[in-house]
């Protein structure tokens, strides 16, 4: 089968690396890409956001399958052209990616659809935001409506940082919506759709804010790990009963059927598991660590789920070991990443014990060296035989990597490999 998987970072370069040790797969493309991905299959440069651009690179590669990995691509509408050129693609269409495009949208769905979710305001004006946020209290959690790459919420015990972020999404011509901030350890699950059937992988945690502590501005994330020895027993199956079943069927009533990768972003609080947010596909940087310990042919996989086939798919093996990744981003980043800076180390992070380095913002310069091209840089991940060896192996690799002001958190898993994750009171 041949393969093209869309997009530029890190959750692409682990779907290419899953997919070249694939026995099914044999030729693996991929447009944009990296440095990183490069070095490992032929990428194509083309505008990953023109539905045409796709279709057109399809078609000439003859791709039996076209992976679409971030939102923007879904959201402009390329699962479309490729789905009515009879091409499949595993990615959800324009009005099923809305799921993620518009958290309002989401949130009609959920509430049609009875899944658990935090309570919510969608506010157009100031003066809508401001009595939304009094309602609520603080913390105060205020979300872009639209995509911002991860970093258009902000959770904050400040009623006037809350208020001017809303206030700068509505200068923008957006609108906010306003929840009720829940408490109780974050998980995330996705879950591999084909329209009616759904496979859950193996649920991960990540880590938004760019400092140690969980302080600072929140990212695209730092880091993450999987599986979680903390959850309480059934929790994907509660999962799949109460939130991907009945999303997936309230999708299917609405004439848009949902294929891809329902990313479930989850909150354990006091009064149960709450939906914090859904995505239209593989979060970043949590595929890197799933993907790192996901025996089953990947491609396999997503294919049957294309085709809605995805109950006739072979069950889902896993390795026993534990995979954490951690980001090592630019300096300045998440604001405004300072890029061009030559990065030492990456061979020898390579030949860490049980580490290989995941690509995402990075280019290759006139003499042929790897530099920084984005916020988030690179993901070193990691196997161990438990948390504590996963953990040691990251760093490890971590150690290895430098340039001018790379930034990375010393804390990935820390808590979790110290028993100090609270679920219902509870240390796990």
């Amino acid at each position: 089968m041949k393969v093209l998987v869309i997009g530029p970072g890190g959750r692409e370069h682990a779907i290419v690396r899953a997919l070249s040790a694939d026995p099914y797969v044999n030729e693996v493309h991929c447009a944009p890409g990296n440095a990183g991905i490069a070095q490992d299959v032929t990428t194509h440069e083309i505008n990953a956001q023109d539905p045409q651009a796709v279709l057109g690179l399809a078609r000439e590669l003859a791709s039996e399958l076209v992976i679409v990995g971030p939102e923007a691509p879904l959201a402009a509408g390329v699962a479309d052209a490729l789905i009515e050129a009879g091409i499949p693609v595993f990615g959800p269409t324009r009005a099923a990616a809305q799921l993620e495009a518009s958290k309002a949208f989401a949130k009609d769905v959920m509430a049609a659809a009875q899944v658990p979710t935090a309570m919510a305001h969608v506010a157009t004006t100031a003066a809508e935001a401001a009595a939304a946020l009094d309602d609520f209290g603080a913390p105060y959690v205020v979300k872009d409506d639209g995509l911002a790459a991860g970093k258009g919420v902000v959770v904050t015990a400040d009623r006037a940082e809350a208020l001017a972020h809303a206030e700068l999404c509505f200068a923008a011509g957006g609108t906010v919506v306003i929840e009720e901030f829940l408490d109780g350890p974050e998980v995330s699950l996705f879950v591999i759709c084909d329209g009616k059937h759904a496979v859950p992988l193996s649920p991960a945690q990540d880590f938004k804010r760019i400092f140690d502590n969980d302080e600072g501005p929140n990212t695209g994330g730092m880091g993450a790990y999987s599986p979680l020895q903390w959850l309480p027993e059934g929790f994907v199956d509660w999962v799949m009963d109460r939130v991907a079943y009945p999303t997936l069927r309230e999708m299917e009533k609405r004439g848009t059927p949902f294929t891809g990768v329902l990313y479930c972003g989850l909150a354990i609080t006091k009064r149960g598991i709450r939906v914090i947010e859904f995505n239209a596909r593989f979060g970043d940087p949590e595929t890197q660590a799933v993907l790192a310990r996901l025996k089953t042919p990947l491609g396999a996989i997503l294919l049957a789920a294309a085709n809605g086939k995805l109950d006739d798919a072979e069950q889902l093996r896993w390795s026993s070991k534990t995979a954490v990744d951690v980001v090592i981003a630019a300096e300045n980043y998440p604001d405004a990443p300072v890029k061009g800076a030559v990065i030492e180390g990456l061979e020898e992070a390579n030949q860490v014990g049980e580490v290989h380095v995941m690509h995402a913002g990075t280019s290759t310069d006139a003499e042929g060296n790897i530099t920084v091209a984005g916020g988030r840089v690179l993901a070193v991940v990691a196997l161990g035989d438990d948390l504590a060896a996963a953990r040691a192996n990251a760093y490890a690799g971590v150690s290895k990597i430098s340039w001018s002001g790379a930034q990375s958190r010393s804390d990935i898993a820390l808590k979790a490999e110290r028993g100090e994750i609270v679920v219902n009171g509870e240390s796990k």
